[in-house]
């Protein structure tokens, strides 16, 4: 089982956000955050990946972006999370699920009211 956070913000659609470690954030980095429209956490991973690149000597500035990279993927989804706080959403419910499908439908199963709100994305 893994656990989603659903966040809420008036006239919005719900965000789910997969609670744990986040493969993408671990690769893709700051690039990552930016999609998900974390913009602080997104500008200050990329400062400190320059700032390694620049003054670290090697192999200890691969060691530190190894390191960084590790703590993006064990926080992103926090940090993303975080940035949804910022904007106004508000963390409603903590679901337990097999994925993402069957978190919207117990969200939608705990509240009704949302469904109007919510739109599938097509894949």
């Amino acid at each position: 089982m893994k656990l989603y956070g659903a966040h809420l913000k008036a006239d919005a659609e719900p965000v789910l956000v997969r609670e744990g470690f986040s493969w993408g954030a671990l690769i893709f980095g700051p690039l990552w955050l930016a999609a998900h429209r974390a913009w602080i956490a997104a500008g200050l991973s990329f400062a400190a990946f320059v700032c390694i690149a620049l003054l670290a000597p090697q192999p200890a500035g691969a060691i530190l972006s190894a390191g960084l990279a590790i703590v993006l993927g064990l926080i992103g989804n926090d940090l993303r999370s975080n940035a949804l706080e910022q904007r106004g959403y508000t963390l409603l419910h903590v679901l337990a699920a097999r994925g993402r499908d069957e978190a919207w439908m117990r969200l939608i199963a705990a509240r009704p009211d949302l469904k109007a709100r919510y739109r599938p994305e097509v894949v």
